[in-house]
């Protein structure tokens, strides 16, 4: 496919843009060495840019309520984070107008601004998900620059690109004639790399690698998501396989970000047959630094991003980049065993990135699966009435449920509109994932498991 074909509705869109005030290519200072000793770094194949091999990813700000009971970001918490991390050494840091309901960039833009801006790289998204218009996208372009209070971003990413297929990227990209526009503000210097992040199906995958083999479209990088189970065990239909996707980008010598290293935190707390293998290869390591140091141990990976919601992650997360040691291929092995095992326990692949939030009828989507989730993981998930015990389990459970779910944000109150389906990443059938936590919460209470 040729751009002139694939692109044929782009260019008006970069005419009705009034440009941003322009800057420089950007220059970054020597990393910096932590007090535990040296971050790990990977220098871009292509640019040169040497950035830490753990990034800052901000869709997980720690939140506070506010006077109206409104969840708002803890910036005071945000800044702390933020000094930690340039202080010992991570110099990425990746947001999106989406995230946290549309506070991340503004967060983050007050704690980074504190810093010398050469002290960082800053990745933003154009997250253009509901108004596809070019007035829209290009007003959301340009609100990221003062909300990061930034002139320029080194990485700019076309927002989880292949949900929805080739027909939804065309709306939200080419028809809009967005493409040429960012491709302008490239060559303008107010974009320095152009790539993609990734969520859909391996047909339309294959077709951006096309586009990049053409020549057409050249991407400067591109954020996959990769972890030691969707290495060989993503659903394969709506997801892609972490293994096929590494080893395309490799080849080509496109630089990788990675997302969702701990899978939305799940690997962080592994069902307990798979911590008690982890621990006795290594009593000393954390089920995090197994699956970051998975996912680093490929060479072809730039930057991997996680989520950090308080100091303890931010400082173990330190901890494991700091003399990184990247894994033998015997434990490459083992993680994939690890993987596998994972991949056979019936959770539901929320990873909690709350895209799917708010529900219009108030039903706590991430909240519930989450739940759910820690419940199989720390095995006290009640299978059947003649499970040994069962009643112990049972009231553990709905005790937990209440707790964790307010009544009226509970399963039962979704009502299948569907609206929620259409912004998951991993495409999962919410709908039903909530009638099924409805049903078994029901069985519970009638014993009729």
């Amino acid at each position: 496919m040729k751009r002139r074909e694939f692109l044929k509705a782009g260019g008006a869109a970069a005419a009705a843009a009034a440009l941003v005030s322009a800057c420089g290519k950007s220059t970054k200072s020597a990393p910096a060495s932590s007090e535990d000793g040296t971050m790990e770094y990977r220098t871009n194949p292509v640019n040169g840019d040497r950035t830490s091999l753990i990034g800052f990813g901000c869709m997980r700000w720690p939140m506070v309520k506010d006077s109206e009971g409104k969840d708002v970001i803890d910036q005071e918490a945000v800044n702390e984070m933020v000094d930690y991390a340039i202080e010992h050494g991570i110099n990425y840091f990746d947001t999106s107008p989406a995230y946290l309901q549309g506070q991340s960039e503004r967060a983050a833009g007050k704690a980074l601004s504190r810093h010398p801006r050469s002290s960082y790289y800053l990745a933003t998204k154009l997250s253009n998900f509901g108004d596809v218009s070019p007035e829209a996208s290009i007003q959301m372009y340009k609100d990221s620059f003062k909300e990061l209070n930034t002139d320029y971003f080194d990485y700019y990413l076309l927002h989880s690109i292949g949900r929805g297929g080739l027909p939804v990227f065309r709306r939200r990209y080419v028809e809009n004639g967005m493409i040429d526009f960012l491709l302008k503000e490239k060559e303008e210097g107010r974009i320095r790399n152009l790539g993609f992040s990734f969520h859909g199906e391996k047909e339309t995958f294959d077709l951006f690698m096309d586009l990049h083999d053409s020549g057409e479209i050249r991407w400067d990088f591109v954020m996959i998501e990769m972890n030691y189970v969707d290495w060989k065990h993503a659903d394969g239909v709506r997801n892609v396989n972490a293994d096929y996707l590494y080893g395309e980008l490799e080849r080509r010598g496109i630089p990788i970000m990675v997302m969702e290293p701990l899978l939305g935190g799940s690997l962080a707390k592994v069902p307990a047959g798979v911590l008690r293998m982890m621990k006795e290869r290594d009593p000393d390591a954390s089920a995090a630094s197994w699956a970051f140091r998975f996912v680093g141990s490929h060479p072809g990976i730039q930057c991997i991003l996680s989520g950090m919601t308080s100091m303890d992650p931010l400082r173990e997360n330190v901890r494991t980049f700091t003399g990184f040691k990247s894994l033998t291929e015997e434990e490459m092995d083992f993680m994939e065993m690890m993987g596998t095992q994972i991949a056979d326990f019936p959770l539901i692949k929320c990873t909690n990135c709350k895209y799917c939030m708010p529900c219009p009828w108030g039903v706590d989507i991430p909240g519930i699966f989450q739940h759910y989730n820690k419940c199989i993981t720390e095995g006290t998930y009640a299978q059947s009435t003649g499970q040994k015990n069962y009643h112990k389990l049972k009231r553990a459970y709905l005790i937990s449920y209440d707790r964790a779910v307010e009544t009226l944000r509970q399963a039962n109150h979704c009502i299948g509109c569907h609206v929620c389906v259409q912004h998951c990443p991993q495409s999962i059938r919410i709908p039903r994932e909530l009638r099924r936590i409805d049903n078994y919460i029901e069985n519970l209470r009638k014993d009729t498991l």
